[in-house]
C-alpha cells in the first residue's frame, strides 16, 4: 500500500495538522517508510510466541505504606517562595 499526496494531505486534515505544500512529497516519503517497515513487521511469525503482559518478569514486591515523620508542613514550606495560611502560593493559570 503506498501513500500519495493526496492522502498526506487527508490524514493532515483529519488529524488537525498544518503540513506546508513544500513539506508534503517528504511526509508523503516518511509514510511510504512507515507503512513498509509496518509490512516487514507482517512477515515475522508470531504463532509460537506467547503475548507479554509485561516486559518485566521479575515480581514487584511493595514495601508497606505507613507515615515515618509526620507534621513537617512548617519545614516543607520553608523551601517555597511563597506560602500562605499553610499552603504554597503558585500563579493563577485558569481566567
Amino acid at each position: 500500500m503506498a501513500i500519495d499526496k493526496e492522502t498526506v494531505k487527508k490524514v493532515a486534515f483529519l488529524s488537525r495538522l498544518k503540513i506546508e505544500d513544500e513539506k508534503v512529497e517528504a511526509t508523503e516519503k516518511e509514510f511510504n517508510k512507515i507503512l513498509s517497515w509496518i509490512e516487514q513487521l507482517n512477515e515475522v511469525d508470531t504463532d509460537n510466541v506467547e503475548p507479554l503482559v509485561s516486559v518485566n518478569d521479575s515480581h514487584i514486591s511493595c514495601r508497606e505504606d505507613k507515615v515515618t515523620e509526620g507534621n513537617q508542613s512548617a519545614a516543607v514550606l520553608a523551601n517555597a517562595p511563597q506560602a500562605e495560611y499553610g499552603y504554597f502560593v503558585v500563579p493563577k493559570v485558569v481566567e
